[in-house]
């Protein structure tokens, strides 16, 4: 099967995803007003008129544009270096926080300190305070409403706020990014592992095999303002559950719930791996770049984390990294996976709005840009349907990553973060809950009640 082909059914699994889950979420109105010339500063001025004839640039005169990326990823980098080397015009002016800082700072940053362009954590409650941009006239000019319905669905709101995944678009994402198990080969070839796990007692086995051997089972993230553990845990729900009442959970659907029997099996299974010491002692104390450079180092088995390290493993780890999705409970089930673009977003009183609709047409346009989303993010760039595909090496982690993505699409089972699901979520509830349940200060039961009453007072009526 080709790239684009792969690329074409993980996009149609993706539309029949997001078109399956609603939201009730509350949010305003934005406000629109006309578009700007091309290369226009006016902050006031939107998108929303824009034709295909005038679609924006970032003209001529010098522009520095602002940015508020996420820390550790290189893919933003990698796009904002390259774009200045196309267009010698465009400075950018970077900000970096981790995501669960970014996910805290979000409304106050858009409306103290607006940047043109920022990675976005959960987008309904900005929507609501009209804190994003109304992309649609942007989609209008770039064609990108003839792109497949299913790169956008997750990133459009309805009138009012409701739904989300119908109506208006407010944000863009840079890429599809998706979660599983990273390996390291050697370490699995000296414990005798010669293929990934079939079935989550499989993944028992060689956890338990790699304890027995002297071997790290796990290294993953959990310290500070970043609750790793949601990896594995939302992994270990997809295997005992199924990913709609997840989506329908973070799309804030009436009466959802993440307090459900499957979810308790799930995170009583990470209560056991706990408990048996498959993770790193210092877990609690470990944030995501010193995992990565444990990981790297040789220091542990197996790693929960996304696609986009893949090309950054493809060059540390040249021919010793795997990756494969996290197996279901039982053999033969269908396999899950957090699965969603890489959003970014236009503060609604952005500076240089038009430039910054005009880089995000480029990364999902430009050749070799493209090139630079797979082989820096190891994972599939957005766009037309008919865009060409860069070629990616046979037996490399992004390959496999790319596989994978094919078989999400074909088992229709694309899930979002559980962290997305509010925006105080991820920082308030479930790092804090994790990290309890890591130190053996919390119990399955009572977190998924913790974040459940949260989630209800957060989302409100």
């Amino acid at each position: 099967m080709t790239d684009q082909v792969r690329g074409g059914r993980r996009r149609a699994g993706l539309a029949r995803l997001a078109a399956s889950v609603t939201a009730a979420v509350t949010a305003a109105t934005v406000a629109v007003a006309g578009c700007s010339a091309p290369g226009s500063d006016n902050a006031q001025e939107s998108g929303a008129t824009a034709s295909a004839a005038s679609a924006p640039t970032c003209g001529s005169d010098p522009v520095t544009l602002s940015g508020y990326f996420e820390t550790g990823f290189p893919l933003a980098k990698a796009l904002t270096t390259e774009f200045t080397k196309q267009h010698a015009n465009v400075t950018w002016n970077i900000r970096e926080d981790q995501f669960a800082v970014i996910t805290q700072n979000a409304p106050r940053v858009l409306a103290d300190d607006p940047p043109d362009l920022m990675r976005l954590p959960q987008v309904s409650e900005l929507v609501k305070d009209d804190l994003l941009k109304n992309l649609d006239g942007y989609a209008s000019g770039f064609g990108w409403d003839k792109w497949p319905a299913s790169q956008l669905e997750q990133l459009r709101l309805g009138p009012g706020g409701r739904p989300r995944g119908e109506g208006s678009l407010y944000a863009m994402g840079v890429n599809f990014s998706m979660t599983g198990v990273f390996y390291n080969k050697k370490l699995a070839a000296q414990l005798g592992i010669t293929a990934p796990p079939k079935t989550l007692a499989d993944l028992d086995a060689m956890l338990a095999k790699a304890k027995q051997g002297g071997v790290t089972p796990i290294v993953q993230f959990n310290g500070g303002a970043t609750g790793g553990l949601a990896f594995p845990l939302q992994d270990l729900m997809a295997s005992y559950g199924a990913p709609g009442p997840i989506n329908d959970w973070i799309f804030q659907k009436p009466d959802a719930t993440i307090d459900t029997p499957q979810n308790l099996q799930a995170t009583q299974h990470l209560e056991r791996w706990i408990k048996a010491g498959y993770f790193a002692a210092d877990a609690n104390a470990t944030d995501y770049a010193k995992m990565m450079s444990r990981f790297i180092a040789g220091d542990a088995l197996f790693m929960f984390n996304g696609d986009w390290e893949s090309g950054n493993l493809d060059k540390q780890m040249p021919g010793s990294a795997g990756f494969f999705l996290m197996p279901p409970a039982q053999a033969g089930g269908k396999q899950a996976a957090m699965s969603a673009p890489l959003t970014y977003g236009i503060a609604a009183k952005a500076k240089h709005a038009d430039c910054a609709a005009f880089f995000l047409n480029w990364v999902a346009t430009d050749q070799r840009a493209r090139q630079i989303t797979v082989e820096v993010g190891g994972s599939h760039p957005m766009g037309p349907a008919d865009a060409s595909m860069p070629p990616v090496k046979a037996g490399s982690v992004t390959a496999e990553t790319l596989d994978a993505g094919a078989k999400i699409a074909a088992d229709n089972s694309a899930m979002d973060f559980i962290a997305n699901a509010t925006g105080a979520i991820y920082a308030k509830s479930w790092t804090p809950q994790l990290q309890k349940l890591f130190a053996g200060q919390q119990s399955p039961d009572a977190l998924l009640k913790s974040v459940q009453s949260d989630y209800v007072s957060q989302v409100g009526s």
